[in-house]
């Protein structure tokens, strides 16, 4: 099992910036994905993002030209920058481990491992 520890949301103006940080801890040796999920009260989870061990990303369209997806060279810590967000990207943004390819996947959230308690993101208008 791995922890996940997500950072770096918090309020900004719209068209601002931020980036989020997700920390692995514990046995990340067999990590196959780290992905970015967000979810506001009352609405299913949304995939944002995900970064898979080879490197390789995938954004999610009402996102993509506006984030990215990032990680260490370790693999055990993700990142995502957000630029130009706008009131609809508010959400709590959740971070999610899979340890199985077919399981990393951002359109069946159930099936990922671990996640992480959120970081809150308020863009205002």
């Amino acid at each position: 099992q791995v922890k996940l520890e997500e950072s770096g949301g918090g309020s900004v103006q719209t068209g601002g910036s931020l980036r989020l940080s997700c920390a692995a801890s514990g046995d990340t040796s067999g990590l196959i994905c780290l992905a970015w999920f967000r979810q506001n009260p009352g609405k299913e989870r949304e995939g944002v993002g995900i970064i898979y061990h080879r490197g390789a990303t995938i954004l999610d369209p009402s996102v993509k030209g506006r984030f990215a997806i990032s990680q260490n060279n370790a693999k055990d810590t993700m990142w995502l920058q957000m630029n130009n967000l706008k009131p609809e990207d508010s959400a709590m943004y959740y971070c999610a481990a899979g340890f199985e390819m077919d399981l990393c996947t951002l359109h069946r959230p159930q099936l990922l491992d671990s996640w992480g308690r959120g970081t809150q993101v308020t863009v205002s208008s």
